[in-house]
């Protein structure tokens, strides 16, 4: 029973397309990210919304090819699961890999700093750019993110 709930989802997991595919990748960069020109197939200049569900269903035709290892045409729990660890593991060595500063194969305290100081934040709060929250800046920014959260 328990395995009958989990398959569809992890094969969700797996194989669900994300909802914003990158738009512009011009420096040859992730070759994961397809460029504005990739994206842009019949070349008019602009991506329309059925191109990017079309790039979408290629994405989930390729990921459901890679984890079906036995050629089936279907995907066993085992599978799904194979396909899982091997992203997060994926995932886990690059961002590992990133933090590696020195690139000897471990992180010191120094690696762990949260890449995010807060400032962003605080200049979004801190909307007469005086260098300090007031009180009424700080309620202000509450009632923000009291609506932001109702409206999802």
């Amino acid at each position: 029973m328990k395995a009958k709930i989990l398959l569809p989802v992890a094969a969700a997991a797996v194989l669900t397309a994300t909802g914003v595919v990158a738009i512009a990748n011009t420096d040859g960069g992730d070759p994961k990210r397809p460029t504005f020109e990739a994206l842009d197939a019949n070349s008019d200049g602009q991506i329309t919304l059925e191109e990017l569900r079309a790039r979408g269903a290629e994405q989930r035709a390729e990921r459901f090819a890679a984890a079906d290892t036995d050629g089936d045409g279907k995907l066993s729990l085992e599978e799904v699961q194979a396909a899982a660890e091997k992203r997060s593991s994926d995932r886990v060595e690059r961002r590992f890999s990133k933090r590696d500063a020195n690139g000897d194969g471990f992180l010191d305290q120094s690696e762990m700093t949260s890449r995010r100081d807060g400032s962003r934040m605080f200049s979004r709060v801190d909307s007469d750019e005086s260098g300090g929250i007031s009180k009424e800046e700080f309620a202000a920014a509450q009632d923000k993110m009291r609506k932001r959260r109702k409206d999802k």
